[in-house]
């Protein structure tokens, strides 16, 4: 792998960056056309259903492609879907070798845009920083693979692991601004954040991103019963779409008012009287939403970890120790998760944890 080669995927990747949170279901992707050593075209998947990164790329080519090198962290694709595909505008262009950081595991995809390039006489070489390519699109590579969302965990904490802390009153944050705006930034690039209905209650909070730039995701409430007030922020404020995720036990005249309010309500199977939370991701993937970001509170992070739900942890940890508090964890049964490939980070006064369940 050629340090050049290298520098030009950098690029790659960080364009793919600018499409955070834009281009669910589909991946982020950058992409840069390079002639005789020169950056002569570049650009981004900028958002679901609207034109992939190599024809951004394509149609901002300060020149003629025709013998240049296409860099790009993602398979170029060779079917039709909402847009025509990808290989043939390459083939097209008279670029004449394609450097991939990563086969695409989509299988409309999958082996495919690089077999259509080679068959036209066109030079490919895959898994330049592969890795970083893997892990810019971990939760597309697991939705496509394993047909659920993927899901992360974000608690903030006190050292000895409350949650809740009745002390603080109204200035309830445990973690300091630095890291508020980090998890901000975390709902802009995420397609949906799911709480519980006693969280919903208790902090009455709008869940939208308002600190950085980016949009707003989906906000999912659990609730088994449909039982939460109508007035609540989440479903008075517009700046997200609010889905309630109720069950089976839930009155039908109560499912009513909420959807004459505008509010969208999902009805799962129940388990043990609460909403079937693996039933719940499936029919939250079959939407299109390809990553949750699970917000709380105690019961949401318990049945998540419980049940094997859970592929990355986020965890702010702020330097305070608390008396009268809620931990996150609410189980009764002795429960051990290993976390692997952990991540440690100082967010102003607070410790950001990172690592991972399951990939």
């Amino acid at each position: 792998m050629s340090k050049i080669h290298q520098k030009y995927m950098k690029r790659v990747l960080n364009l793919a960056k600018k499409g955070s949170g834009l281009t669910s279901p589909n991946p982020i992707v950058g992409a840069v056309i390079v002639k005789n050593n020169n950056i002569i075209g570049e650009g981004y998947h900028k958002k679901a259903g609207e034109e992939h990164a190599e024809i951004n790329a394509l149609r901002s080519s300060k020149e003629s492609p025709k013998g240049a090198i296409l860099y790009i962290n993602l398979e170029p694709c060779d079917h039709v879907g909402k847009t025509p595909p990808c290989t043939q505008e390459i083939i097209n262009s008279g670029i004449k070798e394609v450097i991939i950081a990563m086969v695409d595991p989509n299988p409309l995809v999958s082996g495919r845009g690089i077999k259509k390039l080679e068959s036209y006489g066109i030079r490919v070489n895959v898994g330049v920083l592969e890795e970083k390519a893997k892990k810019l699109n971990e939760a597309y590579i697991y939705s496509i693979t394993n047909k659920l969302p993927f899901v992360q965990l974000k608690m903030a904490t006190s050292l000895n692991g409350k949650i809740y802390i009745p002390a603080l009153k109204k200035d309830r944050y445990i973690t300091g601004e630095k890291s508020r705006k980090e998890v901000h930034k975390l709902r802009s690039q995420v397609d949906a954040i799911l709480i519980g209905k006693n969280t919903a209650a208790i902090d009455n909070s709008m869940l939208t991103n308002r600190f950085v730039k980016g949009k707003s995701p989906i906000r999912i409430v659990v609730d088994s019963k449909c039982s939460l007030d109508l007035n609540l922020n989440l479903f008075v404020n517009k700046d997200a779409e609010t889905i309630i995720a109720t069950s089976e036990l839930a009155d039908e005249k109560v499912i009513s008012n909420f959807k004459e309010r505008g509010i969208k309500v999902m009805v799962f199977p129940q388990k043990d009287e609460k909403v079937d939370l693996k039933e719940l991701l499936k029919g939250f993937w079959q939407m299109g939403i390809n990553n949750i970001l699970v917000e709380g509170g105690a019961l949401m992070a318990t049945s998540f970890l419980q049940m094997e739900l859970v592929n990355k942890i986020i965890f702010y940890i702020s330097p305070i120790i608390v008396g009268q508090g809620l931990s996150f964890w609410t189980g009764k049964e002795e429960l051990i998760v290993k976390i692997k490939n952990v991540e440690y980070k100082k967010t102003g006064e607070d410790i950001r944890i990172i690592g991972y369940l399951k990939v």
